[in-house]
């Protein structure tokens, strides 16, 4: 929805553990540079010692508020979609909502997650090969990840994730919605990393608070190529060991950019600049 220089942009995430997001200053430095007023909160399920049952007043007081859209993340995206009036084709395709907009008296649940991880991919790796690809995990994220992937002509995606159920139901909504059967639930993650042309990250291992690599270094072969969504650290354990083997890789900063780029369009109806948020979030990933 277009806004007015003179209006207030009332915006907010809801998650747990966001205490750190760069989120709120990327959106508020480029309204800022728009000549528009933003107001970003954060609404950290964690500090306010809530849990998912918390998400129908949260959401109903952001109505009463006058909040023009929230953001959504871990563990609500999925939780917060009865809550919705509408969901956009893409939120409907990935099973995931992370941005809600208030307008006219309904809730509209869409996802930004996929353009995010799309659009980083087709910048930052144009030119790689995307006939056979592993990605692990298939959370809110992974789904959205999954399906930006697909979106971009990857060819078969071995879904692999610590609950089988989970990777299952992923799986299964991909493959109903773009009428194919181009995504399945691995179980020989050592013999599809043999055939892998690229390796896509979207589990937690690997953030400062969950060290390590999501699987064996040795299942990695110079061939790949290897991406992450995670973006603190930019440089994962495994981002450095498939760089030490000459992978091509790609971190989190872009699909944290370019998620946000899409967020900030659907909350003022103006489209950000990109460089000018790539350069805002390389200054706080520097400063942190």
């Amino acid at each position: 929805m277009p806004t007015t220089d003179s209006q207030t942009i009332l915006v907010g995430l809801i998650g747990t553990g966001i205490s750190a997001s760069l989120t709120p200053a990327m959106h508020e430095r480029e309204a800022t540079a728009q000549g528009l007023r933003e107001v970003y909160q954060l609404i950290d399920l964690a500090k306010l010692g809530l849990g998912v049952e918390a998400l129908p007043d949260l959401l109903d007081s952001a109505e009463r508020l006058g909040f023009t859209g929230l953001n959504i993340t871990h563990p609500c995206k999925q939780a917060v979609i009865p809550l919705l009036s509408e969901l956009s084709p893409h939120a409907r395709a990935v099973g995931a909502v992370n941005t809600v907009i208030f307008r006219n008296g309904k809730r509209l649940g869409d996802n930004t997650d996929w353009f995010g991880f799309a659009e980083s991919l087709r910048v930052g790796l144009p030119d790689v090969p995307r006939s056979r690809v592993v990605q692990l995990g298939a959370g809110g994220a992974g789904g959205a990840v999954a399906y930006a992937a697909l979106s971009l002509g990857v060819e078969r995606l071995s879904l692999f994730d610590i609950d089988s159920d989970r990777a299952s139901a992923t799986a299964a909504a991909l493959n109903d919605q773009l009428g194919a059967t181009r995504v399945t639930v691995g179980v020989d993650l050592e013999g599809d990393m043999a055939a892998a042309d690229g390796l896509i990250n979207t589990s937690p291992i690997g953030m400062a608070k969950y060290p390590g690599t999501p699987l064996p270094i040795a299942l990695l072969h110079r061939r790949l190529w290897v991406a992450e969504i995670i973006y603190f650290p930019l440089e994962t354990e495994l981002l450095r060991a498939a760089r030490a083997l000459g992978c091509r890789t790609l971190d989190g900063s872009g699909m944290a950019v370019f998620q946000a780029v899409e967020a900030f369009r659907l909350f003022t109806g103006r489209t950000a600049a990109v460089g000018r948020m790539r350069d805002h979030f390389a200054e706080l990933t520097a400063a942190g």
